[in-house]
């Protein structure tokens, strides 16, 4: 299979549930579900299996070995069970080298915390001596292991995958996760395979709704995986001095003091024309889709390198999704206080290269060591607090009156694009949250609201209601005076 293009896996990324042989997609992952593992060698097939299954487009897929390093989860729901799953990278036992190894250590976590193993081979390719080897090693966890022989033609199913009975596995089950044939089978023999429904595993739709989704996005190498592994406390994603070592958007679930947190770690965003493979260039559009699923963006910046101008385009992504936003300078602690002055004067700087993020707080952190790590979530769950505020009428027609009809104490028209006409504000409501949206009913003149005049609406809706941390979206409906 050819590695997609970015208008293939756009497309695709409206695929639903509804498509022939995919399960129903259900809208988040619950901690309490049982855990099946997707295993295999380089480029058998498991992410293109895991999106299937998943019915959603979620793994980046291609011919080239090694797409996949982090583990990636997800959740599915067959003939009535929910259990999620996870899709891992390669894994080559005797490669020693910093990207393998620390794949076979993500998939060997996985391994371990599943309750069913999916092993995914190649009959195309036959049985190879990297399969012997991971055959033993499965052999060894005493867990369900059902071998999904993939890559096999429709009219030879079972004559195709039948020579990997070898491996003494009892369900050997043919299928092709491109096209989707046999996956079914496959889906049955998983539920069979899954231990009885526990008593602490429940839908959880409450807290489902509850659920805050925090992007790490930033530049490759600022330590956006570092990060991630600071707060959850464990090694959950590679982390490597080689750029670009994240590939795909890796989500984790966090609970803290009863809050759930969807943490997504993305892959470094680089400027156009500065990534070279095709699978460089896919993990920068997922990353940058991922931020119209958040409702939160940390931006990683490197403290040691500065401010540079493509901080301010991703910043600029996070905004134009919509996310409430957190500045996270990193490696704080890695540069002299002689070079970085103090906080305050790098927090200069830095709005200077990013005035349309003045309202967004600036924490300066270190992955490395934990400085200030504790300050993230608080501020992510009030920025959440914030960006789903919805105004009560009264209030907002008592700010318009204080605010809006008298601006800056006068009775003059708001200015408008290209010079000041006669354009007056009769009111404003609110129309949406995530963020706050509020639309400005104008007459008279010609329509459009000088930017400055917006920004003066924003900031005084921020200091009277306290947006902290997000956006707030101004739209104008004008209404021309009839004579």
């Amino acid at each position: 299979m050819q590695p997609e293009s970015v208008e293939q896996i756009e497309n695709s990324l409206s695929t639903n549930a509804s498509d022939a042989n995919l399960p129903e997609h259900p809208a988040a992952v619950s901690v309490a579900l049982p855990l099946v593992a997707i295993v295999g060698r380089p480029n058998v097939g498991k992410s293109t299996l895991f999106n299937r299954i998943i019915a959603e487009r979620r793994a980046i897929t291609g011919d080239e070995p090694g797409i996949t390093r982090d583990r990636i989860y997800g959740e599915s729901e067959w003939n009535g069970r929910r259990f999620s799953i996870v899709d891992t990278g390669g894994i080559v036992p005797d490669d020693d080298a910093v990207i393998p190894a620390n794949i076979l250590k993500q998939a060997g976590a996985a391994i371990e915390e599943a309750r069913v193993l999916v092993w995914v081979v190649d009959t195309r390719k036959g049985i190879t001596p990297l399969d012997e080897e991971l055959a033993i090693l499965l052999r060894t966890t005493g867990k369900p292991v059902l071998v999904a022989a993939n890559k096999a033609d429709i009219l030879r199913l079972e004559s195709e995958a039948g020579e990997f009975f070898h491996f003494g596995f009892e369900d050997v089950v043919p299928v092709s996760a491109e096209q989707g044939d046999g996956v079914g089978d496959l889906l049955d023999a998983i539920v069979e395979n899954l231990p009885l429904k526990e008593e602490g595993e429940v839908e959880e739709k409450d807290a489902k709704s509850r659920e805050l989704r925090l992007a790490i996005i930033g530049r490759p190498n600022v330590g956006k995986s570092s990060l991630l592994n600071r707060l959850l406390g464990e090694e959950r994603v590679i982390v490597s001095p080689i750029a670009g070592t994240t590939r795909d958007a890796v989500d984790t679930l966090l609970e803290v003091e009863g809050q759930p947190f969807r943490i997504i770690d993305t892959a470094g965003i680089r400027r156009k024309g500065k990534t070279g493979e095709m699978a460089e260039k896919l993990s920068v559009m997922m990353a940058r889709r991922s931020l119209e699923r958040a409702d939160v963006a940390i931006v990683v910046i490197d403290a040691a390198e500065g401010v540079a101008a493509l901080d301010a385009n991703i910043a600029g992504y996070a905004h134009d999704a919509g996310c409430s936003i957190i500045l996270a300078v990193n490696k704080w602690d890695a540069v002299p206080d002689k070079e970085t002055g103090t906080p305050a004067a790098f927090e200069r700087g830095l709005r200077d290269k990013m005035k349309f993020l003045e309202w967004a707080p600036v924490v300066t952190i270190s992955a490395l060591t934990g400085q200030r790590l504790e300050r993230l979530l608080p501020l992510a769950l009030r920025a959440n607090e914030a960006r789903n505020r919805r105004i009560q009428t009264s209030q907002l027609n008592d700010f318009f009156e204080r605010a809006v009809s008298q601006p800056r104490g006068g009775s003059a028209p708001a200015p408008v694009k290209g010079g000041v006409s006669r354009l007056h504000i009769k009111y404003m409501t609110q129309v949406g949250v995530r963020p706050p949206a509020f639309v400005v009913f104008t007459a008279g003149g010609k329509p459009g609201l000088h930017f400055s005049y917006e920004r003066y609406l924003q900031n005084r809706l921020r200091e009277e209601f306290d947006f902290f941390a997000t956006p707030l979206r101004i739209i104008e409906r004008h209404r021309k005076i009839k004579r």
